[in-house]
């Protein structure tokens, strides 16, 4: 079972994301812990490509 998610998020959204990361990866740093798995998601999410669509509202 190899099911695939998208979700949309809009720019502001993103540097929210993003910024939280950073901060739970800042706090793991500070705990002495490994900060592998919350590196590799920064680092999908920056790498996400940017498509544009339209949302037609019914």
């Amino acid at each position: 079972m190899n099911n695939k998610y998208h979700i949309v998020f809009n720019s502001d959204e993103r540097r929210i994301m993003i910024n939280s990361l950073n901060n739970l990866r800042n706090a793991l740093i500070s705990k002495g812990r490994y900060t592998d798995m919350v590196d590799e998601l920064i680092i999908k999410i920056v790498q996400a490509k940017i498509k544009k669509f339209k949302v037609k509202e019914i």
